[in-house]
This record gives structure tokens, C-alpha cells and sequence, in this order.
């Protein structure tokens, strides 16, 4: 028999030194199942995860759920195969639906037999997938949080959307509301959106292509609309507080008097410190300014007023200059004309002498 070491502290397990290693490598992995403490709330059949019974027929006998998502087996895998499988959110492929002349939207269809159906799509298959997973609070949180697809994280809400509890909803979507993160959930591409839209319209309507998601009650969906409608309109607000905020800084800047920062000079003038603000002096010189462009309006006035009165004399001088000229002529012409006569009565007097 060995002696026994008294150096070594032996663990204790009251304490918790010294856990064993399954449990340390268990409790980081989201995907071990740990019982009823991490586990989602449902609401609905949980046979049918509240599917639309045609599309739940189509996703058990499709080849691809029974034959290649028969070996996916954890949390991780499936979530690789939305990464590289899903391009887009709805229930059936690219034109595998045959809708002519038949109801396309509503539930009915499958359960009385109005339409066939088609080749559900992989979005489909792998939600299921999912469904079958039991996936906990952290899983979930981990898929509407995942930053390497959109798709991920439209399937995550998708999930919610189908198995939550209506109350529980609001809780769960409304961090995601202002989401900018864009998806295009249409097969083919033409319907793109941001995620905080498709959050919105997952709330707020019942169709989603060819099917529809569980019903909300009234009180929930009035409780839901009117929390969207308190955001609408504190988005308005904050809106127009900002561009208020933004105009009433416009003013400002222009209303600003352009002050520079006070220097402080000291001059030793009698052992005192003379502080001046160079804002005065910019003050005073636009006030000479303002009083040199004033004695300059006033000088040009002047010198205006001064042209308006030797354009007044000139013109007063030249009506004088032609008044004199056109008297000058008379006369000299009534002068000739006298002087004629005075010859011709000269002429006749002389005649009448001889």
C-alpha cells in the first residue's frame, strides 16, 4: 500500500474542483440536449409542426429529406446545408408548382385534394430538418444571428414564425425590426427585401406564396400592430426632430458672428496686462467698412448730382447760344431789308430831282 501524498489537494465535489471531462466538453456544444431548462415553447400540432398537410407529405417522401439529410445528424451540418443548398424561402422549386385554373394560396388545397403540389423545396426540407432537431434557445439565437447567409437566418425566423406561441412573438422579433440585411426570398430572384421587412410581413400577414403560417389571435394581433404603429410613428418623430436639429444648425452657422479665439497679450505698460478680443476689432472693422462703402455711395451720389447739373448748364447754355444766333440773323436781315428800301426811295428821289 502507497503513502498517501498530502501535497496533491484532492477535489472536492461539494466544491466543483475537478468536474469530470465529458461535462466540460458537453457544455459549450449547442447542440446536446439538456432537458426542458433551454427548451423552446410550442403552440400547435406538434406532429405536423403546423405545416400545411400537403407540403408535410411532400417533404416525408421527397428524396432528398429521406435520402441525404438521413445522415445529417447534428446542429452544425444542417446548418452547412442551408449554407450551400437554400437560394431562396419558398414552399416549392422553381416551376415545379402547377397552378393553372387551381387555388394557389390557402391550405385548402392539399386537404381536399384541389391541387397536387410539387417539388418542395430544400428551404422546406431543412426546416423540418430542423424541427426534428428539438433545437434550443441558443441554437435558435445562433441562427437568427448568423452572419455567413441570409438564408440561415430567414429559416430561423421561419422556424419561429411556425412553432412560437403568439404572445411570444413580438419578443423575439422585434430586436430584428430595423434589420437592413438583404434577402431575396423568391425562387428565381425578383422579390428582394431587407430582413427587417420580411420580420414585418411574417407578423402581419398570414400568406407566404403558396401557404399560409399558424393563425395569431386578435388581441395578440392588435397588441402586435399597434406596438408596429408606436414604432412608426417615434421613427417619424426622431425624423423630424433631426431635421429640425439639422436646419436649426444651418441657421445657426449663418447667424454666427465669425469670432476668432481670445488671444491673451501682455504688454508691460505700467506693470499692467492688457487682454483684447479680436473680435471687437473684426467688429470694428466692419464697421468701417460699413462707413467707407457709406462715404463712398455718398461720394458717388455727389459726383452724379454734380454731372446732372453741368449736363443742365451745357444745355441751358447751347438753347442760349442758338437763341442769340437765330436773333442775330433777324436782325441783320430786317437791317438789309431797310437798307434797300432806304436806296430804292433814294433812287426815286434823285429821279425825280433830274
Amino acid at each position: 500500500m502507497f503513502p498517501f501524498n498530502y501535497s496533491v489537494p484532492t477535489p472536492n465535489p461539494l466544491v466543483g474542483g475537478g468536474a469530470p471531462a465529458n461535462q466540460d466538453s458537453d457544455s459549450d456544444d449547442p447542440t446536446v440536449y439538456r432537458g426542458n431548462n433551454h427548451k423552446l415553447q410550442f403552440h400547435g400540432n406538434e406532429r405536423t409542426m403546423n405545416l400545411n398537410p400537403l407540403i408535410l407529405t411532400n417533404i416525408q417522401g421527397s428524396p432528398y429529406f429521406k435520402v441525404e439529410l438521413f445522415g445529417v445528424k447534428t446542429f452544425h451540418e444542417v446548418v452547412d446545408e442551408i449554407y450551400y443548398k437554400v437560394d431562396h424561402l419558398e414552399p416549392w422549386a422553381t416551376g415545379s408548382r402547377k397552378t393553372a385554373g387551381r387555388s394557389q394560396t390557402g391550405m385548402c388545397g392539399g386537404v381536399r385534394g384541389v391541387s397536387a403540389g410539387g417539388i418542395v423545396s430544400s428551404a422546406y426540407c431543412l426546416l423540418y430538418k430542423l424541427y426534428t432537431l428539438k433545437l434550443t434557445k441558443k441554437q435558435v439565437m445562433g441562427l437568427v444571428n448568423h452572419c455567413d447567409s441570409p438564408y440561415i437566418r430567414g429559416l430561423g425566423f421561419m422556424f419561429l414564425r411556425y412553432t412560437l406561441p403568439p404572445g411570444s412573438l413580438w419578443d423575439w422579433f422585434e430586436p430584428y425590426l430595423e434589420d437592413e440585411e438583404e434577402i431575396d426570398v423568391k425562387a428565381g430572384g425578383g422579390k428582394s427585401m431587407t430582413i427587417g421587412e420580411m420580420c414585418r410581413l411574417m407578423l402581419t400577414r398570414l400568406e407566404w406564396f403558396d401557404t399560409r403560417f399558424p393563425r395569431i389571435a386578435v388581441n395578440v394581433e392588435k397588441q402586435i400592430r399597434g406596438q408596429l404603429e408606436d414604432r412608426a410613428a417615434t421613427a417619424r418623430q426622431y425624423q423630424g426632430l433631426a431635421s429640425a436639429g439639422q436646419g436649426q444648425g444651418q441657421q445657426f452657422k449663418r447667424d454666427e458672428p465669425k469670432t476668432e479665439e481670445v488671444r491673451e497679450v501682455e504688454r508691460e505698460k505700467g506693470g499692467f496686462s492688457v487682454r483684447r478680443e479680436k473680435s471687437r476689432s473684426a467688429d470694428r472693422r466692419q464697421e468701417r467698412e460699413k462707413s467707407a462703402d457709406r462715404e463712398k455711395s455718398n461720394d458717388r451720389k455727389r459726383s452724379d448730382r454734380e454731372k446732372d447739373k453741368k449736363k443742365k448748364k451745357s444745355r441751358s447754355r447751347s438753347r442760349e447760344k442758338h437763341k442769340k444766333s437765330k436773333s442775330h440773323k433777324r436782325s441783320r436781315s430786317k437791317e438789309r431789308h431797310r437798307s434797300r428800301s432806304r436806296d430804292r426811295h433814294h433812287h426815286k428821289d434823285r429821279r425825280d430831282r433830274d
